[in-house]
């Protein structure tokens, strides 16, 4: 609420209207000496804006514009810089209508609504409710975008021609003064009476990729632009076999005119498309309509009403009973082969040759009698490892083992350390001890 004075002194409603659009219902009650002004709600007025079909309409959600409809929550003197973040949407629908775009790169920047009106909506208004969210305070402001298409003179252009500019992104090719740079570059080039910006699209609705944010890299834009005159011979030239070729071992074709775009855009020559359409067959096909009378195919004779009783033996016999059968059949004659018919260990000696059963028992006995020594031999020690004189005494050192003990294990080398027999050699003192 806000408090005001006022020269008359006369009761009713005010309606106060601001610079920005918007407007505000106020009750005006007469006090002792001045009157109170009281703001009871804040009605925002709707903005009409009529773009062509066919041409390229740019609207512009400035920051400035709803930073007014936030409460300045900063201390006097400070300059409000507040996120603000934007959500546009059909009137009683979740999104945009299919030509319409938006973009909004950083909370901090403009959005932008996009795109190319199409004939199907001439004259019927489109309206956009526009949702700003201020994300320090999150408080919202709203208000409505009209949009009344026009239907444009000569539509369509019949000559139309797509650029692909890699130095550029979307949000800065809709800037009112590029995008005059670049239909002024066109119109030079080409050279036609009427020339219009068609569509804006970026590389990324287009399948491409997002790149790398270093040496300050774009995404692309694709622009088109149509005119009313045939093409230049300098747009022809990208269809010449040579530049097909370069375009083909990914290299740049050889353009006369592209040094009047060089200066500030980078057009990729290759992926130029230029369409003609007043050389296009229409492939419509009339319609031919009969008369709606569908041929007379005799008297409809429903099923009857009473069914006749159908015999199931048969099908049960084919589909259970034979499978059945045979399966019992051939498991039985498995089973006969499997059990029945048996050899055994005893059969097998009787039909083997008494030598060969001479033979293999020998080879067995020999092969047990030849494991059972190599498990009861022993090995004597190595003289050259056994010590056999005591290193002090001289004593003949007894043996460090039984012969009894199981030796196999044993290195066939033994270090000092495991010597338990092993006398530690005094060591000479000094001359003060």
């Amino acid at each position: 609420a806000f408090l005001l004075s006022s020269a008359d002194g006369n009761n009713g409603t005010v309606n106060w209207t601001t610079k920005r659009a918007h407007s505000y219902v106020i009750s005006r009650i007469k006090a002792v000496q001045k009157n109170v002004y009281t703001i009871l709600s804040k009605v925002h007025s709707d903005r009409n804006v009529y773009p062509s079909a066919g041409v390229l309409f740019v609207h512009v959600l400035e920051r400035e514009y709803f930073k007014g409809e936030f409460p300045p929550y900063p201390k006097p003197g400070e300059i409000s810089n507040d996120p603000i973040t934007f959500n546009t949407n059909l009137m009683g629908y979740p999104d945009r209508p299919g030509w319409l775009r938006y973009i909004q790169r950083t909370p901090y920047s403009d959005g932008v609504l996009y795109g190319s009106p199409t004939v199907e909506n001439v004259g019927k208004p489109t309206i956009i409710e526009i949702t700003a969210y201020n994300r320090r305070t999150f408080e919202t402001a709203r208000h409505n975008l009209i949009i009344n298409i026009m239907s444009a003179e000569d539509f369509p252009l019949p000559y139309q021609a797509e650029f692909f500019i890699r130095n550029m992104n979307v949000e800065e090719m809709l800037a009112s003064e590029v995008l005059g740079d670049f239909l002024g570059a066109v119109k030079n080039v080409w050279q036609p009476e009427r020339l219009n910006a068609i569509n804006i699209t970026s590389a990324l609705d287009r399948g491409g990729r997002v790149p790398l944010p270093i040496n300050d890299m774009k995404e692309g834009v694709y622009v088109m632009v149509g005119a009313d005159v045939p093409f230049s011979s300098c747009l022809r030239e990208v269809e010449n076999p040579q530049n097909q070729l370069r375009c083909s071992q990914e290299m740049e074709p050889v353009i006369t005119c592209d040094k009047k775009f060089r200066t500030q855009f980078h057009i990729d020559w290759c992926k130029i498309s230029l369409v003609d359409n007043t050389k296009q067959v229409s492939t419509f096909q009339e319609v031919i309509r009969g008369e709606g009378i569908l041929p007379d195919g005799g008297e409809y004779k429903p099923p009857s009403d009473t069914l006749k009783s159908r015999d199931y033996y048969s099908d049960f016999l084919i589909t259970l009973a034979v499978p059945s059968a045979i399966a019992l059949v051939l498991f039985l004659i498995l089973a006969y082969i499997m059990c029945c018919r048996r050899e055994g260990v005893e059969k097998r000696n009787m039909q083997t040759p008494d030598i060969q059963l001479v033979h293999h028992s020998a080879i067995q006995k020999s092969t047990k009698e030849l494991r059972d020594m190599s498990k009861n031999r022993e090995i004597a020690w190595p003289l050259s490892t056994l010590p056999v004189f005591h290193p002090v005494t001289g004593e003949i050192v007894p043996p460090l083992h039984s012969d009894s003990y199981d030796n196999t294990s044993m290195p066939l080398m033994q270090t000092q350390q495991n010597l338990p027999h092993q006398t530690q050699i005094p060591q000479q003192q000094s001359a003060g001890q």
